[in-house]
């Protein structure tokens, strides 16, 4: 995929929705930290049921910590993996309030030191709490950037660092989620709808209807 081709995708990408944004609940970086975490292997909408009973409560990492482990686990029980993700969270807590005085810090270095944050995570929350031009890649980021040719890779960091290349830079912001929400809704794992997208005429996608 040339270099015109990708900066068209993006332009659409951008007029049909100019201020793409996180579908997961937050209002401070800290509850996007937790939202973050507690995503994994769960859709964001079992995540936002859960964390708006849990931040009604506890939204900062000590009044996290003063639930511990049993009582954070009854907040968010209705979520895959809830067990270990209670016991990460309640360890970056503590971490938060022993090493950066119970703020998130907004380097990918000192995130990924905190338990249960990941690449991933850690790029999420920098392009969407703080504002870094950083693209977060998850299945949905890695399918489209495969399936379309905009930024083929067989591992996850490869297709980060080709998008961080290929992306032109006024498009870079707001990378991430539109192209997490057009392979959430459009460019579908199993069955894409092409018919609709915006950008199918673009796509080099060789399974596509001839017709899409």
């Amino acid at each position: 995929m040339n270099a015109q081709k990708r900066r068209e995708i993006f332009a659409r990408l951008a007029a049909a929705n100019p201020a793409p944004t996180t579908e997961l609940a937050y209002s401070s970086p800290f509850e996007l930290l937790i939202a973050v975490i507690l995503s994994a292997q769960s859709t964001d909408k079992g995540v936002n049921l859960a964390t708006r009973k849990l931040f009604a409560v506890a939204n900062t990492p000590q009044a996290i910590l003063d639930l511990g482990v049993a009582g954070l686990e009854q907040y968010i029980r209705s979520l895959g993996l809830y067990r270990s993700k209670a016991r990460h969270i309640i360890e970056t807590c503590r971490i938060l309030v022993a090493d950066h005085r119970g703020e998130v810090p907004a380097s990918r270095e000192a995130l990924q030191k905190l338990p249960g944050v990941g690449r991933k995570t850690a790029n999420v929350v920098l392009n969407t709490a703080f504002g870094h031009a950083t693209v977060a890649v998850d299945t949905h980021i890695f399918r489209v950037a495969n399936r379309t040719g905009l930024a083929p890779g067989k591992s996850v960091l490869e297709v980060e660092k080709k998008l961080l290349k290929y992306i032109p830079r006024e498009f870079l912001q707001h990378a991430h989620h539109w192209l997490i929400l057009h392979g959430r809704y459009l460019c579908k794992a199993r069955r894409p709808n092409c018919a609709e997208c915006p950008i199918s005429d673009l796509c080099e996608y060789k399974g596509k209807p001839s017709s899409a």
